[in-house]
């Protein structure tokens, strides 16, 4: 590798904001995300196997909630 191409940077005219990203490696073939990305703790991690299980647990609570009149579906 060369200096000039160390020193490369992008040219003023690239709108940074149209390029898209191209995905590589694994990455590529996931099926795209269709929900939220959400940080769980690893302690309640270690409580559930997999995504179907949280929304499981949460689904079981809101319903537990709702009975309990602890908050409304409009509260989400």
């Amino acid at each position: 590798m060369n200096t000039d191409e160390l020193n490369d940077d992008l040219r003023e005219e690239y709108d940074l904001q149209q390029l898209r990203i191209r995905k590589v490696g694994s990455a590529r073939n996931k099926i795209p995300n269709t929900g939220i990305d959400v940080y769980i703790e690893p302690d309640v991690a270690t409580l559930f196997p997999n995504a179907q299980a949280v929304n499981e647990a949460l689904r079981f609570l809101i319903r537990i909630s709702q009975q309990n009149n602890t908050f409304s579906k409009t509260s989400f």
